[in-house]
């Protein structure tokens, strides 16, 4: 059993598919026995992934800045919810309390969530596996340009090899579950 931390958007106005999938996300998480680490939220993906968790039995550990939840969208049905002072606060308790981060759609904050824990891999500050799931193509771009990377010298190849990418959260999953082995 492992905490895998999920990061993924929060925005209120998403098509249906994208909160299915994280939905999905969070009764897979739990029916392979594994905690969910979120950002504490309770709208868009994030509330999403922690009610599909929950639902699926799994244990759900929310860290939110304080900032947030004076705007009244912290995930108070989480089975622990963890105020912190800022942003950066949250993040490197997220890291803290996760044995490994799977990366669903979202937008910058994703984006700055999966980068952070990803360069922090990369620079040996822990070893805890890290997967982008491209599902439907979102991230289709953005692999193209970093598998591009290595051929420029910007990033070594085992720094990209680092980086999980796969098409569906199972294949995710295993991944992770194997790289945790």
């Amino acid at each position: 059993m492992a905490a895998i931390c999920v990061f993924c958007a929060s925005s209120r106005q998403l098509e249906r598919q994208w909160l299915d999938l994280a939905d999905a996300t969070g009764r897979e998480i739990a029916r392979r026995g594994h905690t969910l680490v979120s950002g504490g939220g309770c709208v868009g993906m994030m509330g999403a992934v922690a009610e599909g968790a929950r639902a699926g039995g799994a244990y759900t550990l929310g860290v939110i800045p304080q900032a947030l939840v004076d705007r009244e969208i912290a995930d108070m049905a989480a089975d622990e919810l963890v105020v912190t002072e800022d942003m950066l606060s949250r993040k490197a308790l997220m890291i803290e309390k996760s044995d490994a981060f799977l990366t669903l759609p979202g937008g910058l904050g994703t984006l700055d969530e999966l980068f952070e824990v990803w360069t922090t891999a990369m620079l040996g500050m822990h070893r805890k596996p890290v997967a982008l799931v491209d599902q439907a193509g979102f991230y289709s771009g953005l692999v193209a340009w970093l598998s591009g990377l290595g051929k420029t010298s910007f990033a070594r190849e085992d720094a990209l090899d680092l980086l999980i990418v796969a098409d569906s959260v199972p294949a995710a999953l295993d991944a992770i579950e194997a790289r945790l082995e």
